[in-house]
């Protein structure tokens, strides 16, 4: 089907409604579907090593389908019912896929980031009630074997722990080396360790169990967790389905190779990019287990794009911006489209990107509580570069405010916060805990995104900023992402990130924190004088600055804000020590549940009374630390 306008959108709603399309209402049944439509074409790709003839492991459709029985089979014999949890903390490779897709059909399958601290595996496990998690065998460069052992020794309810070994990817002599230097492999705790692939051999490539009746919670995922206080989401079968089935109707064909270096715990890579392969029959490259993160995958990028004749590129812009610092060194003739999500686009850095490469980006947009997709600009209609383009068919999405204590809609470019209803939406029960969910919706279908944006009379949408991260300096509201678009048409800067740090007397001041393109050189007070020519608003002009050899990120490459907000009140708190005199230093920041960001300070023989009255002043709690 054609999507390029609000007309053929509106075309493919009045064929029916989504309830009366034919979609599968089980993840097994499509999958089973596309196996017999397409059985001999391939349908995932992994490849350990970055190098353009590295060797890599292809799955047609058939095997992808006879593999992920078996896991799911694998799992039911591991006393996972429909209602049971089958975890697993890994890197990217065929494995984490296969657990992916069986432990769904078994029962409901829980991605963990493997960055994570073992607390927060911990609480993620105790949270969900896993009873199997799948992981590494020990294996050289990774510490997610041991984190994960400590984390199940504070997850009662995880019984089985299955091992992935990586070695099998590697050809000779580094195939033979890793056994002479292999850690060893962690233990200490209470679950069965079973191999991962000796106990897939075993079972039937047929179903050992009757498929789901229909649908049904399939999928936990986490969003955070780097508190160590997640808030886990529920996915059902028709939220998957219907992100497959958006990709097949307006993306994707049978034809496509997408190359996907973003991690399969993370909602684009497994309920938007994998499910839409799963429903269209296209092909996904994954390269290397950490994705964009992996030793040499940028230097080989463009040349992985030429091996696989790769037709769609998936990114973010902090991707993008590392991608700009090296030369299209391939052919990638091939390339149709470059698709970007989980931040907003700089206008600078998209045209950067268009100048190097020749390609177009199409960003989109979509959240963990909405399964994931909501709009895109579309690959053949018109681009509104900065915009997340125009909502898919069935996706309702409203810009809302609150005007007199009742909800209100926005006008025409008006800013408020982003609202969403589609298929991929549960009402009621987007959170595993029910009391994350009150006031989550707006009349009672319409989750509320925390995002903030407008849109315009052509029914775009834009990103305008995220309601938490609004930089409130006495009272006024100003939005981070104008001091960032103004960091980033700076020559020399690659990516920027934009928050309030805590002010005494304004209650937050703008800050920037910024990651220069390599081999360039630039002052923080040259860039706080640029500030001052770009950032149209006195008000937003940043009142510090800091070059970073790296900006904290996520594994899907958003600027991390906490870590930037920890730093802020860690510098800010210590500066107003110094001042009044006081030995006092605050030596950590972490967030409370109850009372956000709270700065521990140890005291070095200061009063308690003393270091008081100097932050006091600030909104920002602290504690002395134990």
């Amino acid at each position: 089907m054609t999507f390029a306008s609000f007309k053929d959108r509106d075309a493919i709603e009045n064929e029916m409604t989504w309830a009366e399309r034919d979609v599968p209402a089980t993840l097994y049944r499509q999958l089973s579907k596309t196996a017999a439509a397409y059985p001999n074409r391939p349908a995932v790709s992994f490849q350990l090593l970055s190098g353009p003839t590295d060797k890599s492991e292809t799955l047609s459709w058939t095997e992808l389908l006879s593999k992920t029985v078996q896991a799911a089979n694998m799992f039911r014999k591991l006393g996972i019912g429909e209602n049971d949890v089958v975890a697993y903390v890994l890197p990217n490779s065929n494995e984490t896929i296969l657990t992916l897709l069986g432990g769904a059909i078994a029962g409901i399958v829980n991605p963990i980031n493997p960055l994570l601290e073992p607390e927060q595996i911990a609480a993620i496990l105790r949270e969900t009630e896993a009873k199997v998690v799948v992981t590494l065998k020990a294996f050289p460069k990774t510490d997610v074997p041991q984190k994960v052992a400590e984390a199940c020794r504070h997850a009662p309810k995880v019984q089985t722990v299955l091992e992935v070994d990586l070695n099998r990817y590697l050809t000779p002599p580094k195939s033979w080396i890793v056994p002479l230097i292999r850690p060893k492999n962690p233990g200490g705790h209470h679950a069965d360790v079973l191999n991962f692939n000796a106990e897939l051999k075993k079972q039937n490539t047929t179903l050992d169990f009757s498929d789901s009746d229909g649908d049904r919670v399939a999928a936990y995922f986490h969003t955070g967790g780097t508190t160590g206080m997640p808030k886990v989401v529920q996915h059902k079968y028709s939220g998957m389905m219907y992100n497959g089935w958006i990709g097949n109707t307006v993306l994707f064909t049978e034809k496509d190779t997408m190359i996907c270096p973003l991690p399969l715990f993370h909602v684009m890579a497994t309920q938007a990019l994998l499910m839409s392969a799963i429903v269209s029959g296209s092909h996904v490259v994954f390269p290397t287990p950490q994705g964009y993160r992996g030793e040499g995958v940028m230097v080989n990028f463009w040349k992985l794009c030429e091996r696989w004749k790769v037709t769609y590129m998936i990114t973010v812009p902090t991707a993008v911006a590392a991608l700009m610092q090296r030369p299209v060194d391939a052919d990638i003739s091939s390339v149709q489209f470059a698709i970007s999500g989980s931040a907003p686009m700089p206008m600078e850095l998209f045209r950067r990107f268009e100048e190097a490469c020749g390609l177009t980006i199409c960003e989109g947009y979509g959240m963990t509580e909405a399964t994931c997709l909501v709009s895109i600009n579309p690959p053949d209609g018109e681009k509104k570069v900065g915009s997340v383009g125009m909502p898919f068919p069935y996706t309702d999405v409203k810009i809302l405010t609150i005007r007199d204590g009742q909800v209100a809609e926005c006008g025409v470019d008006e800013i408020g916060e982003i609202c969403v209803s589609n298929p991929g939406v549960f009402p009621g029960n987007t959170y595993t805990e029910a009391a994350k969910n009150e006031d989550l919706y707006h009349y009672d279908v319409y989750l509320r995104t925390g995002d903030l944006g407008r849109l315009d009379a052509d029914g775009y949408l834009w990103i305008t900023g995220r309601a938490k991260d609004l930089i409130i300096r006495g009272g006024h509201n100003i939005d981070p992402a104008d001091i960032e678009d103004a960091l980033l048409a700076h020559p020399a800067v690659a990516v920027a990130g934009a928050i309030g740090q805590p002010d005494a007397h304004a209650g937050e001041l703008p800050c920037a924190y910024v990651e220069l393109v390599a081999g360039a050189s630039v002052t923080e007070q040259e860039l706080l004088e640029h500030c001052k020519v770009h950032v149209h608003e006195r008000a937003a002009v940043p009142k510090h600055m800091t070059i970073m050899p790296e900006l904290p990120k996520t594994a899907v490459g958003k600027v991390f804000k906490p870590d930037l907000r920890k730093n802020a009140i860690t510098r800010v708190f210590n500066a107003a020590l110094d001042e009044a005199g006081s030995p006092a230093r605050v030596i950590r920041v972490v967030d409370d549940k109850k009372r956000g960001l709270v700065a521990q300070v140890e005291m070095h023989g200061a009063a308690h009374d003393d270091v008081g009255l100097v932050l006091g002043a600030f909104a920002n709690q602290w504690e002395e630390a134990a």
